[in-house]
């Protein structure tokens, strides 16, 4: 048995923050620590965007592994970049609707 639970970050775009919240919830339930990107509630400055992008790829940095959060496919310009950095660094990445046009791969 490992010392520790599994750390899953999610990301994905903050359309799907419901969606985001059952993942977490999910993971949450399954005995997973969960790394999610920041809520915000309300309409972010160009600068309140950069730190909660740099400071999700610290979150990313922390996880064992990325879970892709991509209702219908979509990935967006932030994700992707939060994939890029994922995968450079060795983090396994999944989606939850892998195989369709917005996974990047």
């Amino acid at each position: 048995m490992p010392d520790r639970p599994e750390i899953v970050c999610l990301c994905g775009s903050a359309r799907f923050v419901d969606e985001l919240r059952a993942a977490n919830r999910e993971l949450t339930f399954a005995g997973v620590i969960v790394v999610a990107p920041g809520e915000a509630g309300e309409v972010v400055t160009a600068e309140q965007k950069a730190v909660l992008d740099a400071l999700h790829l610290r979150k990313i940095d922390l996880a064992d592994r990325v879970l892709v959060v991509n209702p219908g496919g979509y990935v967006g310009e932030s994700t992707g970049r939060e994939i890029a950095y994922a995968r450079a660094t060795g983090k396994p990445v999944s989606f939850t609707e892998p195989g369709l046009p917005g996974d990047r791969g």
